[in-house]
């Protein structure tokens, strides 16, 4: 599935069975939660914190889907294209970047680490 593809899908489901999008603003905070809830598992999966009980149902995957389908959502809104916007984001990265990050040397290879 393109990009633009799962607008569109979102689009339908929205228009089919949520009756409408929500509010911008209200996407955005809800975006905000559904982050949270993605940080709360990376946190417990990569980081230091320990799990709790009512964290080991929650699915990694299924938190980053949230978070897409909300970006989705609000990109539908505000008529932008996320697929047209990736590959421009790309290109910019790629010229402002193009050196940066291998000449970083906080990022070669370290094995006294």
């Amino acid at each position: 599935m393109t990009i633009q593809e799962a607008q569109q899908q979102v689009d339908e489901w929205i228009k089919t069975y949520g009756v409408r999008y929500f509010s911008e603003l209200t996407n955005m905070a809800i975006l905000t939660e559904e982050v949270g809830e993605l940080a709360r598992i990376m946190a417990r999966t990569y980081g230091d914190q320990s799990f709790k009980k009512s964290d080991l149902s929650k699915n990694m995957a299924d938190e980053m889907a949230d978070v897409l389908w909300v970006l989705l959502c609000l990109a539908n809104q505000t008529g932008v294209n996320l697929e047209e916007a990736l590959i421009k984001n790309i290109k910019k990265k790629t010229m402002r970047d193009a050196d940066r990050h291998l000449n970083n040397a906080k990022l070669q290879d370290n094995n006294d680490k």
